[in-house]
């Protein structure tokens, strides 16, 4: 364990890691959505109209379709979140002001933010194997 006062991090620090950090989570969203979509697409027969005929495929369908946009949403709301809280302010002749709250502070807000993007991100992935993998999203009300 170390001893004395914990360093504090600078403004300059802050603001770097806080673009470091929306540009990973940026980064997460659009591969996972990426390969989603691929899958979906190519490998998944959920688009095409012959399975969408049967009231089970119908009602899957859309289930599939609104998870899909309700993850759409998280994303979105979490990311511009996220980049509100850390954006910074300046001066006229363009120096730092303040930072934004530190995203990678431990117990923060942003860390909810973070672990739901990442349980996101799971839930997507994973309901290319099974829709019930959806159900995961359960789980935001532990946090």
């Amino acid at each position: 364990p170390q001893k004395g006062k914990q360093g504090t991090k600078g403004q300059k620090q802050i603001l770097d890691e806080n673009i470091a950090t929306l540009n990973f989570y940026r980064n997460m969203v659009f591969i996972a959505n990426g390969i989603y979509l691929i899958v979906m697409c190519v490998i998944s027969d959920s688009f095409s109209w012959q399975t969408i005929v049967s009231n089970q495929s119908l009602c899957l369908f859309i289930f599939v379709k609104v998870m899909g946009l309700f993850s759409a949403a998280a994303y979105i709301s979490s990311y511009q979140f996220m980049a509100y809280m850390a954006k910074p302010t300046y001066n006229d002749s363009g120096q730092i002001l303040d930072s934004g709250v530190d995203l990678n502070m431990e117990g923060g807000i942003a860390e909810h933010v973070k672990d739901l993007i990442i349980l996101t991100t799971g839930c997507q992935l994973l309901s290319l194997f099974s829709n019930y993998f959806w159900f995961l999203w359960l789980l935001v009300s532990v946090f």
